[in-house]
């Protein structure tokens, strides 16, 4: 039995390519794009492929376009939409940090709210928050983000007892590092306010780190993965993938209790 699926942040990466594979799999999907750009592409893919998604423009930082969210029903909504930015904490531009702030939490959260009404009123349905590795684990110069996803994490994990009594379910997936260019286009924007006359951080520090994005996975794994978990009724609360990444996830929480300063 098919579902009807609302995905934000569909224009891109791992939420457009888990739209189009939900609607190849008999699910009706509502995909949402940041950008009127990425809704004309993503439209036209939809078109080609003869698929049953209706796209349009929603910039979850926008009031008028969340107010869009109201006019639909759906069985499950996947909080998706995100930036992604990097720098050293101690000197990272406070700007850039609310922004992702404003994105990641507090616009993520209020798109959520929204469908939680919906939901609510409803008597079922589940919310997927898009996570990341980087909610449990803390890898120097992804500060930014990794804060954001914490957050997202903590919020998940206090909604899901919420929203239970009234049969709605709330879930994360947790992706590892995967080449879709978010991880590489946040890995840029450091450079437009780094100065190594002005920031004490070592640029060669942060090239380092930035060299593990050589490595990344193929995203096509992750996005059947999502496929799979997306509309299931039971799976687990916390999906995190691939089960390298897993593993290596229960090392750093188990080694955060012997950490010492």
């Amino acid at each position: 039995m098919g579902k009807t699926i609302f995905i934000t942040g569909a224009g891109s990466g791992l939420g457009r390519g888990s739209a189009l594979g939900l609607a190849k799999k008999g699910h009706r999907v509502i995909a949402t794009t940041e950008l009127t750009s990425q809704k004309t592409d993503l439209l036209r893919e939809v078109h080609e492929q003869g698929l049953n998604i209706e796209v349009f423009k929603l910039d979850i930082t926008n009031k008028r376009d969340l107010a869009q969210i109201e006019e639909y029903d759906f069985d499950v909504f996947v909080a998706n939409a995100a930036i992604n930015e990097g720098g050293p904490l101690a000197e990272v531009p406070m700007d850039r940090f609310r922004a992702l702030f404003e994105v990641n939490v507090f616009a993520t959260l209020e798109s959520v709210q929204i469908a939680a009404r919906k939901l609510v009123k409803k008597g079922s349905g589940k919310i997927v928050f898009l996570s990341s590795m980087a909610g449990i684990s803390a890898t120097p110069y992804v500060g930014p983000y990794t804060a954001t996803k914490h957050a997202i994490e903590g919020i998940a994990q206090t909604m899901k007892p919420e929203l239970e009594e009234f049969g709605v379910q709330v879930a994360t997936i947790n992706p590892g590092a995967f080449d879709t260019g978010f991880n590489d286009r946040s890995s840029e924007e450091i450079w437009k306010w780094f100065d190594e006359e002005k920031n004490f951080t070592r640029e060669e520090d942060m090239l380092k780190q930035q060299e593990g994005l050589k490595d990344q996975f193929n995203p096509e794994d992750m996005i059947q993965k999502m496929i799979e978990i997306i509309p299931a009724d039971h799976h687990k609360f916390r999906t995190v993938y691939p089960e390298e990444t897993e593993e290596q996830l229960k090392n750093t929480e188990k080694e955060r209790w012997n950490l010492e300063v």
